[in-house]
């Protein structure tokens, strides 16, 4: 019988020729791919374990080359949603600094650049503006506006500007199996040696140093090679150790073993997962950051997906009805939640911000920002200019809850209609029975697509506004457009059944006219 020692289930590492050797091959591939070509590089990076491994990668291969060789530029690019776990966008926003100060003391060819999206695409217009219900599986409207669509502006800004770009990435195949068939793919119908193309990027090669790399592999390069632009790696491990529920790290000695750093950061209104865990647990497991317990009690309170049917428009944000499964599809946040949305987020945010006063949380968040005056201006005006809300509530919610008056500029959309004159036609709607309020809004709208005619040289548009309103307002309850919206199926469907009966050769055909 052997004397020596079993090792189950031993992790596979992309390091079996040892640390040292193994980057040392990687970083020989890393310096000819740069010097094979002049297609600029851009780095995605998030702050995290496995884009700071790539881009320590790649600073420590270019580095070693002579100065007049790293000329090629390697942009870094970092896209912040603005609804980012604060702590983690404070950590990546220093980063950057320091990456800059970095490459230019050190002579490197590395630019970084933070990207936002744009103000109409925010996570805020968006929700409170325009009233789109929080984000789920199968409405996940945040993704493409708030990450996809900034990063691949700047990607084709390179590629429009150089003809081409190579996208240095830190995916990994061993973060999930759909990931590494993913991968695989493009590997195959790639024609260069070390890239792919990207999927959906013209003119975009992919290269992904880490592929092979596992979870351990990541953080053992973390933790023992210098990062190069002065931050700690320890303290991005603290981070994640700080994220984790018991905020521990366990010594891993098989498969069975969970790694420490599995911890997902992102945004902390995701609600396409019912707990933000990673916020739940730094709150839990360092009393210096239960400063961002506002933050994360409006975020469970306000953003609940199983419970917000009750605050949504019985119509879609066309004005259209959509049925499924025998009732009504609901669509927008209504007027009401809106404006509950708008005055909690304040709160929460001047909640943040005296902590800070009081000595209760960090001096850098005395100016904390949930949301900006850009992304209020760009609201109020959706509010009264495409919703008709003429009442511009905003300036009074903002005041309310920040206890300060509203710093944004006049709206240049004043209405014909007081405040006293819009609460006596509410009260005469109520009078002539509108419990849903439902008759008051298509007045109000009338009132407002009249008044913003009345100076036209030439009123065009007008009457289709007014009859597309009227016909939105067509209802005075949601049961009353539930029970017409039913009725309607039920005489497409009967409309249907009759045509494939008598007309089955023009079936398809005859059925794609039908609403």
């Amino acid at each position: 019988m052997s004397s020596e020692p079993v090792i189950a289930n031993r992790r596979k590492t992309a390091f079996a020729e040892g640390l040292q050797a193994s980057i040392d091959k990687l970083s020989e591939a890393i310096r000819a791919l740069y010097l094979s070509d002049d297609i600029p590089w851009v780095i995605g990076y998030s702050g995290g374990k496995d884009s700071t491994a790539t881009l320590q990668v790649v600073w420590h291969a270019i580095a070693e080359l002579p100065a007049h060789e790293r000329q090629k530029p390697i942009h870094v690019i970092s896209t912040d949603t603005l609804v980012e776990n604060p702590i983690v966008a404070m950590w990546v926003e220093n980063s950057l600094r320091k990456i800059r100060a970095a490459s230019d003391e050190q002579s490197m060819p590395i630019k970084p650049h933070r990207l936002t999206p744009d103000p109409n695409d925010s996570f805020w217009v968006n929700l409170i503006g325009r009233g789109y219900p929080a984000p789920r599986p199968k409405f996940r409207w945040c993704t493409s506006r708030l990450k996809i669509n900034p990063s691949n502006r700047f990607i084709n800004e390179v590629v429009e500007s150089n003809g081409e770009a190579i996208l240095v990435l830190g995916t990994r195949k061993a973060e999930s199996v759909a990931r590494a068939a993913n991968m695989a793919k493009y590997e195959k119908g790639s024609t260069r040696e070390m890239l792919s193309r990207h999927g959906d990027l013209d003119r975009s090669w992919v290269f992904t140093p880490i592929a092979e790399w596992s979870n351990d592999d990541v953080w053992q390069y973390l933790m023992q090679v210098k990062n190069p632009w002065g931050y700690r790696n320890k303290d991005l491990l603290g981070m994640y150790q700080g994220a984790t529920e018991d905020g521990e790290c366990p010594l891993v000695v098989d498969t069975s073993t969970p790694s420490c750093g599995d911890s997902r950061f992102g945004c902390y209104v995701c609600t396409l997962v019912e707990q933000d865990k990673s916020m739940e647990a730094m709150i839990q497991n360092d009393h210096e950051k239960e400063w961002m317990t506002p933050l994360m009690e409006f975020r469970n309170k306000y953003l609940d997906v199983k419970e917000d049917r009750q605050h949504r428009d019985f119509r879609k944000m066309n004005g259209s009805l959509m049925v499924h499964n025998d009732r009504l599809v609901h669509g927008p946040y209504k007027q009401y939640y809106r404006e509950t949305l708008l005055k909690a987020l304040l709160r929460s945010q001047q909640d943040v911000r005296e902590a800070a006063h009081r000595g209760e949380a960090p001096e850098m968040v005395k100016d904390f920002q949930s949301i900006s005056l850009e992304e209020l201006e760009e609201i109020r005006r959706i509010w009264v200019v495409e919703k008709h809300e003429i009442e511009d509530r905003l300036p009074a919610l903002y005041e309310e809850a920040t206890g300060e008056p509203y710093p944004g500029k006049n709206l240049g959309e004043g209405s014909a209609f007081s405040a006293e004159a819009l609460g006596l036609l509410k009260e005469v709607c109520d009078e002539y029975s509108d419990p849903e309020g439902l008759r008051f809004e298509l007045i109000r709208e009338l009132l407002h697509i009249e008044e913003r005619h009345r100076n036209m040289a030439r009123r065009a548009g007008l009457f289709k506004a007014l009859d597309k309103a009227m016909e939105k307002g067509a209802f005075t309850t949601e049961a009353e457009a539930e029970a017409f919206a039913l009725r309607r199926k039920e005489a497409i469907d009967a409309a249907r059944d009759k045509v494939a009966e008598q007309h089955p050769e023009y079936f398809s055909e005859i059925v794609n006219e039908l609403p």
